[in-house]
């Protein structure tokens, strides 16, 4: 094998995840119990990279603090996008990195994907990941004819394939696709206002270069509360851990963390909570409590709580930043 280089573009903003995106990237919310970026480095680590390149924006130095203490394994570097452009152009901003004869492999640092990435970078030829959606006009869609992509198309207004693009390529032709990006930047070509990756590999296939589709069976999206909520059912199940609270009710999958105190409580199903939690007298279905939070009282469902809050009484659903204080008196 070449060398494989993977580029994990961890710069947007998260908008539709605040106010937990106003103090922590996107791919640091947790899941499960861990960053989504750490259930994608946990699968990065075992490949044959010679490097890992983050693509850095907003809240870079969190970016940058966790992956060394967790992955320091891993030959890391981190490049920084000044300005939220598109993923074509953040794409481009790992340039200077890829050398002739390097294979890519670009994974999307908010997109769990239940994929074998070791098969995957073995491939003879480029690849994108697709799977079948019945909403393929919030996605990049690919057009397929006996396994090859024949056309990209980001976000169409009438789409004419329902294969959404999953945010997984395996590019052989990572140089070419450089100086296609960089020519698609310096000549303004943008596709709803941005600098689009799915233009840049729409020119690659135009000039002949060939890349297949294959499908995806399970992916996750992690760009809303709602697909966080998903993802977080999606790990529980898997990872499928079972616990028991004496004076409380667990109704499993849960993930609880170090030092959490239950007490005279229901919790469960599809609930992951933090460390150094305390939750008293209370019910918790399906919602993700990050660490040091304080629940009294209170019924929460689908809920989403930040770090460092306290609940008491009342409430059925909510979505909370980190040092909130939530009480009905």
């Amino acid at each position: 094998m070449k060398r494989l280089k993977v580029i994990i573009p961890v710069a947007g903003s998260g908008t539709r995840l605040r106010p937990h995106t106003l103090t922590h990237p996107k791919v640091l919310l947790k899941v499960s119990g861990k960053p989504i970026l750490g259930f994608i480095m946990d699968k990065v680590k075992t490949l044959p990279a010679e490097e890992v390149i983050f693509v850095v924006g907003n809240f870079s130095d969190q970016i940058k603090t966790y992956v060394r203490k967790h992955f320091n394994k891993v030959k890391s570097r981190f490049v920084y996008q000044e300005k939220q452009l598109g993923l074509g152009h953040a794409i481009y901003k790992a340039k200077n990195f890829i050398k002739q004869g390097d294979y890519v492999l670009i994974l999307l640092g908010d997109t769990i994907l239940d994929a074998n990435l070791k098969l995957i970078v073995k491939s003879k030829r480029s690849l994108i990941g697709v799977k079948e959606v019945g909403n393929p006009s919030n996605f990049g869609i690919a057009i397929v004819a006996n396994g090859r992509v024949k056309r990209l198309i980001e976000k169409p207004t009438r789409p004419i394939s329902n294969l959404a693009i999953v945010g997984l390529y395996f590019i052989k032709e990572s140089t070419i696709l450089m100086d296609i990006l960089e020519n698609n930047i310096e000549s303004g070509l943008k596709t709803k206002n941005e600098f689009q990756l799915t233009d840049g590999l729409q020119k690659l296939i135009q000039n002949g270069y060939n890349i297949e589709a294959f499908n995806i069976k399970k992916w996750f999206d992690c760009g809303n509360p709602e697909n966080l909520l998903l993802t977080n059912q999606y790990l529980l199940k898997k990872t499928n851990i079972k616990r028991q609270i004496a004076g409380s009710v667990i109704i499993n999958p849960v993930y609880i963390g170090k030092n959490t105190k239950i007490k005279n409580s229901i919790v469960g199903p599809y609930v992951s909570i933090g460390d150094k939690c305390n939750i008293i007298n209370s019910i918790i279905k399906n919602s993700i409590i990050n660490e040091h939070t304080s629940i009294e009282k209170s019924t929460l469902t689908d809920s989403i709580i930040g770090s460092n809050v306290i609940i008491k009484s009342g409430h059925k659903k909510l979505n909370i930043g980190d040092f909130s204080y939530i009480v009905n008196e």
